[in-house]
């Protein structure tokens, strides 16, 4: 098993390792993963705590989408195991959502908002007024009570992602895994679904692990980012964000704190 990369020994203030997870949802064990004699991930272990925010990043192609897919089921792991409330995942269970990066393929086009946010529970076996209310409930909260009604054709791309994750939430899950969920929207918009995906966790107290290339965004987000290199893949560190919240666009992004763990991710990333 390939042990994981211990933090840079001449940066201990950037490089704080993550702490200890005392009330773990997901448990990852000794996670590998190969696609015939190519080995892509290689002894992963770490933990997701229970309402935490946890953003993943690597180099393009370290295998963030192929962690992602393991950690959801969608995916059965060549080795080790992944843990949802200590139960073994082996399909994708319930209590998990997932949001993709092209939300405009994830939605039905003939459907309108409401009845998109409402397909999955159709077959969860939801009442179709209990439907309704949750539908309408999880719209209200990504600002989208007024387009009920609206086809996804007539939003815009943020709007469309909204309604993406709308459904998720819908389902009211316990963890929501995100791909890339902001990468198709200009800057701005990606702004403002960074800071509702904060209301929203904040509000329902959610546990999301956000798969993302964009290194301001892992740090403004994230409790902690785990970061992916080697190859095989390992855990090159799992960092704890120790930024100061509320947090917000500009203040945020403008502390001296918030460059310093910008550039130890990227110094990550780029095995520098």
């Amino acid at each position: 098993m390939k042990a994981q990369t211990a933090p840079d020994a001449d940066s201990p203030d950037i490089a704080a390792p993550g702490a200890g997870v005392t009330d773990p949802i997901m448990q990852i064990r000794g996670l590998g993963h190969s696609y015939g004699e190519r080995q892509v991930l290689e002894g992963l272990d770490f933990e997701v705590g229970r309402g935490e925010l946890m953003c993943i990043v690597g180099p393009s192609g370290v295998g963030k989408t192929t962690l992602l897919e393991c950690l959801t089921g969608l995916r059965r792991p060549s080795e080790g195991q992944v843990l949802f409330d200590g139960r073994p995942i082996e399909a994708p269970p319930r209590g998990l959502a997932i949001v993709f990066q092209d939300y405009s393929r994830s939605l039905m086009p003939w459907l309108s908002v409401l009845d998109n946010v409402v397909l999955p529970l159709r077959s969860a076996g939801v009442t179709k007024d209990e439907r309704d209310r949750t539908a309408r409930e999880a719209l209200a909260e990504v600002g989208l009570s007024d387009f009920t009604d609206s086809y996804p054709w007539q939003l815009s791309g943020g709007m469309q992602q909204r309604v993406a994750i709308a459904r998720a939430l819908a389902y009211r899950p316990a963890v929501v895994v995100m791909d890339e969920p902001f990468a198709s929207v200009d800057a701005q918009t990606r702004a403002d679904l960074e800071d509702l995906l904060l209301r929203v966790r904040e509000h329902l107290g959610i546990t999301v692990l956000l798969v993302t290339h964009d290194i301001d965004e892992a740090v403004y987000l994230s409790d902690r980012v785990l970061a992916l290199g080697g190859k095989p893949a390992g855990i090159r560190q799992l960092l704890t964000v120790d930024l100061p919240g509320p947090r917000e666009q500009v203040t945020t992004k403008a502390l001296p704190r918030f460059a310093e763990l910008r550039s130890h991710v990227y110094r990550l990333i780029r095995n520098v």
